[in-house]
């Protein structure tokens, strides 16, 4: 009998490529994942890993068997789903992972509706890096809020194979210190006028670097003094002491720190757009329903605050 949690082991390995960063991602040792994939060995009575000093890689009985753990771990997950959907209540855990000004944003309005289903429970995770999509897929999390710059549905390319729900619109928005001279809504904002300014923007790599360098590429590019931090808690933070300027997503002024006033910025405006990501057999589960619904209604009253915020005289 094949175990399925050693075989989501050999399928995370697949994609991550080594044991080490298998282990990272799964939250075990490597000592631990090794001894799971030599159990699944022992259970299939073959080789499924070539391993040498420098590291592992499948044979071509493990890439065979990922293509048979894929199907085998969709159809666990379908009858899983059809049981509960049978049950017609909301029950178990659902994991939702979201980047962390979406986790910021939507955690207070998630936390009520859900709470009233008792015998459901919700875990929301956190994650600077974009692997939301590819959490969802290797089945570590239900549910994962994303973020896309492309402008394009991003369910129509190669994730194809998964269900996005868009949430929201998110447009940027010029963040200043209170005595900054831009706070002054008289004050016009020119983004030409701005290059001489003290900027702290996000490195490159991090999704909302995208909108700044989208923003200013018009006017030149960034100044290449600006100053880079990791995190937009940390960018606005250093913003609300008077260390500069940034532009960031409308969506990281909820919840911000004291300190800060936000322009709306000039002529066609990057935004990002923000999606639900789920599978679709876990569809059926209704903890799962029940937890899209509150994210769908919570986006609603979040896309309120952003539109007050952006219409808002500044």
């Amino acid at each position: 009998m094949l175990d399925l949690r050693r075989l989501q082991v050999l399928r995370e390995f697949s994609v991550r490529g080594t044991i080490a960063a298998t282990a990272a991602a799964l939250g075990y040792t490597p000592s631990a994942i090794s001894q799971q994939l030599s159990a699944l060995e022992k259970e299939t009575g073959v080789a499924l890993l070539d391993r040498t000093p420098r590291g592992a890689e499948l044979t071509d009985a493990g890439r065979l068997l990922v293509v048979q753990a894929e199907d085998i771990l969709a159809l666990v997950e379908a009858t899983e789903s059809i049981l509960a959907e049978q049950a017609d209540v909301a029950l178990g855990v659902v994991t939702v992972t979201a980047f962390p000004t979406a986790a910021v944003a939507f955690a207070p309005l998630l936390a009520p509706p859900l709470r009233r289903h008792e015998e459901m429970q919700l875990v929301l995770r956190q994650t600077l890096l974009s692997t939301g999509t590819e959490k969802v897929r290797s089945r570590e999390v239900d549910i994962a809020l994303v973020d896309d710059w492309s402008g394009q549905h991003p369910g129509r390319g190669a994730d194809s194979g998964l269900r996005h729900v868009h949430l929201l619109r998110d447009p940027m928005v010029l963040a200043v210190p209170q005595g900054h001279r831009l706070a002054d809504p008289g004050e016009p904002v020119v983004l030409e006028r701005l290059l001489g300014e003290s900027w702290i923007v996000a490195p490159e790599g991090e999704r909302s670097r995208y909108g700044t360098d989208l923003l200013l590429a018009e006017v030149g590019g960034l100044p290449a003094a600006a100053w880079e931090f990791e995190g937009l808690g940390t960018v606005l933070s250093l913003v609300s002491r008077g260390i500069g300027i940034a532009a960031v997503p409308s969506l990281a002024m909820v919840g911000a720190p004291a300190g800060l006033v936000h322009r709306t910025l000039p002529g066609r405006v990057p935004a990002r757009h923000v999606y639900a990501v789920v599978r679709p057999a876990s569809l059926r589960r209704p903890a799962v329903q029940v937890t899209l619904q509150a994210l769908r209604a919570a986006a609603g009253t979040v896309a309120g605050e952003l539109k007050e915020l952006t219409d808002r005289p500044s």
